[in-house]
C-alpha cells in the first residue's frame, strides 16, 4: 500500500479533494484533525506536554487548554519547536496504526497543511500539492471562516510554504483554481495511483 500526502496552502481545497478520493474507496487521514485530538486523548502525549507547559496547558476534566497553549508558543519559535517535537511523532505513530487498518487499499492519503514543512512528507511514498492562487485562497478562508480577519489569513499564509515552493516539492499537483475540473483531476490520478 502507498502511502500518499496531501497538502495545499489555506483555503486551497485539500478536505474537497480528499471527498473526491474517498467516494472512489480511498481512505484519508486527518493530520491536523488527529493531532488535536491526539493531545487531548493520548496519555503520553498529555504528560509530556503536562511536562514542558504546565498543568495548565490542560483543563480539570483533561481537555487540551488551547488558548493557554496557544499563548505559550505564539511568537516563541523555541516553544513552538519543542511542541511540534512532541506532537509530531505521536501523530506519525498514529497514522502508522491507521495505514495497518488500510491495508488492502492501493493507497492511503495524509492530508496535512505543513506536509512539507514539518518534514512528515519524506515517510510518504508521493506527495500532492492542491494549488489555488493566493487571491482565491484568501477569498475562500474569509468565506469559509467568518471569525477570521483578512490580515489573520494572510499570517497563516506567511508561515506556510509559498506555492512555488510546494509544487516544487510535491509529486503531483491538483489545480483547484477554477481552471480545470478537479473531478476529471482526481480520478486521472486516482488511476495512476491505484495501479
Amino acid at each position: 500500500m502507498k502511502k500518499v500526502g496531501i497538502t495545499g496552502g489555506i483555503g486551497a481545497g485539500k478536505s474537497l479533494i480528499c471527498e473526491v478520493f474517498q467516494l472512489l474507496g480511498i481512505p484519508n487521514y486527518p493530520a491536523d484533525f488527529r493531532a488535536k485530538w491526539l493531545q487531548s486523548n493520548d496519555p503520553d502525549l498529555k504528560a509530556k506536554i503536562a511536562h514542558h507547559f504546565g498543568e495548565e496547558a490542560y483543563f480539570e476534566n483533561g481537555d487540551l487548554n488551547r488558548d493557554y497553549l496557544s499563548k505559550e508558543v505564539f511568537g516563541d519559535d523555541e516553544k513552538l519547536k519543542l511542541l511540534n517535537s512532541l506532537v509530531h511523532p505521536a501523530v506519525g505513530e498514529d497514522f502508522e496504526n491507521w495505514c495497518a487498518l488500510h491495508a488492502d487499499k492501493p493507497y492511503t492519503l495524509k492530508e496535512a497543511a505543513l506536509l512539507f514543512e514539518t518534514g512528515s512528507y519524506k515517510q510518504l511514498d508521493a506527495t500532492i500539492n492542491v494549488h489555488a492562487s493566493q487571491d482565491l485562497r484568501l477569498k475562500r478562508t474569509l468565506e469559509r471562516d467568518p471569525q477570521r480577519t483578512k490580515e489573520s489569513v494572510l499570517a497563516i499564509m506567511k508561515k506556510q510554504f509559498s506555492d512555488e515552493k510546494r509544487m516544487g516539492l510535491a509529486d503531483y499537483v491538483i489545480y483547484n483554481d477554477e481552471s480545470k475540473s478537479v473531478i476529471k483531476q482526481v480520478m486521472a490520478l486516482h488511476e495512476q495511483l491505484a495501479g
